[in-house]
C-alpha cells in the first residue's frame, strides 16, 4: 500500500470515528418533547397555525434532526423560539426527540 493510500485510508477512519452514534430512546425523547415542544406543536405533533406539523407523515427524522441542526447553527433563523429551544438540546437530545416523534401518526 502506498503513502497516499494509507493516509487516505486512516483519513476516512478517523471521519468515521468522529461521527457520532446514537441509539436513541424513544422514552426520553417523549419526555424532552412534553417539557419543550408540546406549547408549540401539541401533543401530537402536528402543530397549529403558528407551529409546523412534524409528524413522519410531514417531517422525515432525518429531514427534524437536520432541521434542529440548522436552528442550532444558525442557519434556520425564521423562529427564534425554536432556534433558542435548539440550542438547549444536546445531540443526542435531538436523536431522542426525532426518535419519539416518529412513533407519531
Amino acid at each position: 500500500m502506498t503513502i497516499p493510500a494509507l493516509l487516505t485510508l486512516l483519513a476516512s477512519g478517523a471521519l468515521i470515528a468522529a461521527v457520532p452514534a446514537y441509539a436513541a430512546d424513544v422514552a426520553a425523547g417523549k419526555a424532552l418533547a412534553e417539557e419543550v415542544c408540546v406549547d408549540c406543536h401539541g401533543d401530537d405533533g402536528k402543530g397549529d397555525d403558528e407551529s409546523p406539523d412534524i409528524t413522519p407523515l410531514e417531517l422525515s427524522t432525518k429531514e427534524f434532526v437536520q432541521a434542529m441542526q440548522d436552528y442550532q447553527s444558525g442557519k434556520r433563523t425564521k423562529a427564534p423560539k425554536m432556534a433558542r429551544a435548539a440550542k438547549k438540546l444536546s445531540a443526542e437530545q435531538v436523536a431522542d426527540v426525532a426518535a419519539y416523534f416518529a412513533t407519531l401518526k
